[in-house]
């Protein structure tokens, strides 16, 4: 049964929210949980861009399509937050995190922040990347049915723990293997029916995921606030904003905590999501490997640049299976998407992943294309907000940069030091209970060359 979110103010042009709430309690949790594209999809052609429905506990406005998704990134009237929102699903985990600080506090935050990522330091992660990439990819060893998934994140939360934190000195493999599982807990908490910390539940193993991280970074405290090294630690440790003003050690334990899990969640599922279709397509596979192979075995930060064939791939990867395919706001007043009353208090969604797989945006949008981000096509530039993994506004991704650069490395040696096959008609059972990633972990056919 269909209904109003709210009635639009008297004598006013705007229009009211069509929606409903799905399940009793439940909405549609479990409908986004498995395949979000295909509600999206059903909502747009019965409601449109913009529509709410029941989920996660309580009424969420989807905003979907490039239009819709632009108006609430851009926030021009600086009506959306993003705290209240993502704190609803996720603050407890990895709450005072970046992404959960709003307007002035955000800001602040994100200048000093931005030190930790200028194109310096971004080179010299780059150096100390491809000997971390190395030393991991040493122990894969090749087999019919390697999975992907679970040995790039053991690899990403390696390669996290190194650059980030410069090394995590007497820290054992199984040490990591908990720290591993402890963000996995966090994240997966978001997604919970219940969410209350009872016994056996995912909220509580989140709980406890986050006190774990907490005492696991807080012991390098000292000596990262007394040392000047290269990694992320130890800059946010020693940064500071033009008037002098640092980070005090919560927010640092709160801002490593939420970029760990960024940083090695989301650059997980585009490596794995690259490796698996460059199986199904050995000739975008040799294209990309003979780029690779043009390069010095450490390429440096300059020469990444070089790799387009790669890009196009990781761009294509992204879009397909977009790391963060849901972006929540909240609305702090009373404000309007594309004509529609949005009532102060309403939970917001843009649905970058729903943009992605448009038809109207992106001809046969199933179909692996790298090309499409060729030169010559450029279909993301088709809209300002066709092609949107990083968000976009004030909240764009910080670590953008850094990703790309740890993706295409990463991938450089992997292309270098394997080959690999997957079966054509192969497609990945993907689970979206917190961040998407593949139920069967991506296997491949993967041989030394």
């Amino acid at each position: 049964m269909s209904t109003v979110l709210a009635p639009a103010p008297p004598r006013s042009d705007l229009v009211p929210i069509p929606g409903n709430h799905g399940l009793p309690i439940v909405g549609y949790t479990a409908r986004y949980m498995r395949d979000p594209v295909a509600l999206w999809r059903e909502r747009y052609e019965r409601y449109g861009p913009v529509s709410w429905f029941g989920g996660f506990g309580t009424r969420f406005v989807s905003a979907l399509g490039p239009d819709a998704c632009g108006a609430v990134l851009a926030n021009r009237d600086r009506a959306f937050a993003n705290g209240d929102s993502w704190r609803h699903l996720i603050g407890p985990f990895f709450d005072r995190g970046l992404m959960l600080l709003d307007f002035d506090e955000h800001m602040a935050h994100r200048r000093i922040m931005q030190q930790a990522f200028t194109t310096q330091r971004l080179a010299r992660y780059a150096e100390g990347l491809n000997t971390a990439i190395e030393a991991g990819l040493s122990g894969w060893r090749p087999r019919p049915d390697f999975r992907v998934y679970p040995a790039t994140k053991t690899l990403t939360l390696d390669l996290a723990t190194s650059i980030f934190m410069g090394g995590a000195e007497g820290t054992t493999r199984s040490q990591l293997d908990r720290m591993n599982k402890a963000f996995i807990d966090c994240v997966q908490a978001g997604t919970a029916i219940i969410r209350f910390p009872m016994p056996g539940g995912r909220w509580r193993r989140g709980l406890h995921g986050r006190a774990k991280l907490e005492r696991f970074l807080r012991q390098y405290l000292p000596s990262r606030r007394a040392d000047n090294g290269d990694d992320l630690f130890s800059a946010l440790c020693q940064a500071e904003s033009d008037d002098g003003q640092r980070f005090s050690d919560d927010d640092i334990i709160s801002h490593m905590i939420f970029l760990l899990m960024a940083a090695h969640d989301t650059s997980t599922i585009t490596i794995s999501t690259m490796m698996s279709y460059l199986g199904q397509h050995p000739e975008w596979q040799q294209r990309c490997r003979e780029e690779s192979l043009a390069l010095d075995a450490y390429p440096d930060h300059d020469q990444l640049a070089h790799l387009e064939s790669l890009d196009m791939v990781m761009k294509e990867a992204m879009r397909l299976v977009t790391p963060l395919p849901t972006m929540a706001r909240n609305a702090v007043k009373d404000t309007e998407v594309l004509g529609h009353f949005v009532p102060q208090g309403s939970f917001v969604v843009a649905t970058p992943i729903f943009t992605h797989h448009m038809p109207e945006y992106w001809p046969e949008p199933e179909r692996f294309d790298p090309g499409r981000f060729a030169p010559d096509r450029r279909e993301d530039k088709v809209h300002r907000y066709a092609w949107q993994p990083f968000g976009g506004g004030v909240h764009k991704c910080l670590g953008m940069h850094f990703s790309t650069v740890e993706v295409k490395l990463v991938m450089h040696h992997l292309l270098r030091r394997f080959t690999w096959g997957v079966p054509p008609d192969y497609r990945a059972p993907m689970d979206y209970t917190s961040l998407p990633f593949p139920k069967d972990g991506h296997p491949v056919d993967l041989r030394a060359r």
